[in-house]
């Protein structure tokens, strides 16, 4: 029997996420014939822990916040020991790996730029494989796009989450990575639609716009709302659920108090199973100002939802405009005229709907699983 590929991922925690979500699924479908694997996860916390694969090797460094003490002072306390523990294990990489890791490896793995220091800081003679989601061009700290993209450089091979994502790079930079692919994100269809029958979601107000990612600004869930607020004033009755936690909650909960939308601009918070909630709606809406290649696009197409999202990042790579989707800008007027269309042309959402059941055969989920085996192949024969 062939000696199996070692391969190591590291991640920070588990919070429900996009890159989390398409983690998990490569850690269930990679080849065990082949690939070793071992799972560094910094700390042990976040809902999607579980979900990771139990034959999976899993090294949880420190604990999350989940694990610590409900005593304020004395969560204080383990907050502190534990970020300056990170601190003394990031200067000292050598001693994670002695201590911690404790083991050798032909692959190591950054899914996402959080990981790139960290793995490149490996004392380890390993093949290191960096993947990077993010669309640069709307980062407006160019100190920060400049670290991270010369950072890829210094990778064995970079996995790039949408042809948009690489190209931009170039545009704007000029760099080029010879050494690196395009492979999308699996988007699983089957279980989405298992999922979205798991329980019954009644919403008060029809015509329903569902939307989901995290509450980030860059999200443009304050323009949507006000996007709201605008089509309600004219007399457009809807509604807008917005599945998802993050750092903007309370802005938005103070802005619609404001515009007094509390009952009809629903923040719904992260949930374990979102799909419900967007399959009982009648449209979805991504407003977001980047995106590279967001895994809910595919399956909303799959639960046959209709629609209506921002022309950025690898999006125009999953939809064709005005045939199994909806494109506009990531402006506040473009956004509210695609809605607006929506509510007043029955016909075009229809004629979406219709088109998504064609739609969903373009994510080829083996195809992309072999692309990432092919990558990790070849970087073991290259060591």
């Amino acid at each position: 029997m062939h000696q199996k590929i070692k391969v190591l991922f590291r991640h920070r925690s588990m919070e429900m996420g996009g890159v989390e979500r398409v983690l998990i699924d490569l850690l269930e479908n990679l080849p065990r014939d082949l690939f070793d694997i071992t799972f560094f996860l910094t700390l042990n916390q976040g809902e999607l822990r579980s979900d990771i694969p139990k034959d999976i090797k899993v090294i949880t460094f420190q604990k999350g916040k989940e694990d610590m003490s409900n005593n304020k002072l004395l969560r204080t306390f383990q907050l502190i020991k534990r970020n300056l523990t990170l601190l003394f294990y990031r200067k000292n990489p050598k001693l994670l790996y002695k201590n911690i890791i404790k083991g050798d490896f032909d692959i190591e793995i950054a899914p996402t730029y959080a990981e790139f220091d960290n793995i490149l800081s490996s004392p380890l003679k390993s093949r290191k494989i960096a993947w990077f989601h993010t669309d640069v061009s709307y980062d407006p700290d160019q100190e920060r796009v400049l670290s991270r993209i010369n950072n890829l450089k210094k990778f064995d091979w970079v996995i790039f989450g949408s042809k948009q994502t690489r190209d931009v790079i170039k545009d704007l930079y000029q760099i080029e990575y010879p050494k690196s692919s395009v492979i999308y994100n699996a988007i699983k269809i089957n279980d989405v639609r298992k999922k979205a029958e798991e329980f019954p979601v009644k919403y008060d107000l029809h015509p329903v716009f569902s939307s989901m990612g995290r509450l980030h600004s860059r999200k443009n869930y304050h323009t949507l709302m006000n996007i709201h607020k605008r089509l309600l004033d004219e007399g457009f009755l809807h509604s807008i659920a917005v599945i998802g936690g993050g750092g903007e909650m309370e802005n938005l909960k103070k802005q619609a108090k404001e515009l007094n939308v509390e009952k009809t601009f629903l923040l719904l918070d992260t949930q374990t199973n979102p799909y419900p909630y967007i399959k009982n709606s009648d449209y979805f809406v991504l407003p977001s100002e980047s995106e590279s290649y967001p895994l809910t696009i595919g399956e909303v197409m799959g639960l046959n939802i209709p629609i209506v999202s921002t022309n950025v990042g690898g999006i125009p790579e999953m939809i064709d405009h005005n045939t199994d989707g909806y494109l506009v800008n990531p402006d506040e007027d473009s956004i509210y005229q695609g809605m607006k269309l929506f509510l007043t042309n029955s016909e075009i959402p229809e004629k979406i709907k219709e088109n998504t059941e064609k739609a969903v055969e373009k994510f080829d989920n083996q195809k992309i699983y072999n692309e990432v085996t092919k990558v990790f192949l070849s970087q073991y024969e290259c060591s």
